[in-house]
């Protein structure tokens, strides 16, 4: 059954901070990261606002390294994904990658989608099965997940971008952050873009994201075949992650 329809009503997304104070006003150094405390990343992410595109695509890599390593989620991810959906809309996210000519802003949503599929329902199922109530409100993952409806509506704008791949990194960074409840309304206009990631992306790792977004949400996908469960580790992290390494 489908449970997603609008509701007149419905209570708005909170916006995310402006990204110069979620920079300013956070003790970057009281949180933990993948290495040790994160007092480097003021410097990493004003790295993301420089003209030159290989900077940026270095300081997110960066970033992916501290605060995302194997697919974890640390105290600092929830400040950083929260800076990062804050500078989707700055000048500098539309710098283009070199050899790619693809907008620095794809990176970013991609590295938003790769992140909340580290905290989607999936991934905190499968590891509840191994690690009974690792999940708590207090927790880094239980705060990130908390954060998804600011998040989306930090997205959501990207989802008619001129680009197509920046359309189809906002979709993908949309349909996993619609997971949370108070997003239910936005599913079937999403589903939408998760048939357009479909038919359109050479990505399976997307597309399966396409496909079980729908599964889940009730609609006909007998016309889709059906993907094959992919190892643990496996997401969507094709731009995100494992191509932001030189030559970028």
């Amino acid at each position: 059954m489908n449970h997603s329809s609008s509701k007149a009503g419905a209570p708005r997304e909170p916006d995310s901070p402006p990204y110069q104070v979620v920079l300013a006003e956070t003790d970057w150094g009281s949180l933990q990261t993948a290495f040790g405390n994160g007092e480097c990343l003021p410097e990493l992410l004003a790295r993301l606002l420089e003209p030159d595109p290989k900077v940026q695509v270095t300081a997110l890599s960066e970033l992916s390294e501290l605060v995302c390593h194997q697919n974890s989620i640390y105290e600092a991810t929830p400040l950083v994904a929260m800076y990062v959906a804050g500078i989707l809309a700055h000048p500098a996210a539309m710098v283009l990658r070199p050899y790619r000519n693809v907008p620095i802003r794809a990176s970013l949503l991609n590295w938003l989608a790769g992140t909340a599929y580290d905290a989607s329902d999936e991934i905190v199922d499968r590891t509840e099965q191994y690690f009974p109530g690792f999940l708590t409100d207090d927790s880094p993952l239980g705060v990130f997940r908390e954060l998804r409806p600011m998040l989306y509506r930090a997205v959501a704008p990207f989802l008619q971008d001129s680009h197509e791949d920046v359309r189809e990194a906002a979709g993908l960074a949309a349909l996993i952050l619609a997971e949370h409840p108070a997003l239910a309304q936005h599913r079937d206009h999403l589903a939408v873009h998760a048939r357009r990631i479909l038919d359109t992306s050479s990505d399976d790792p997307n597309r399966r994201v396409a496909w079980k977004a729908l599964e889940a949400w009730g609609h006909d996908v007998t016309d889709i075949e059906p993907f094959q469960e992919e190892p643990w580790d496996c997401g969507p992290h094709s731009d995100g992650r494992s191509n932001l390494e030189p030559p970028f």
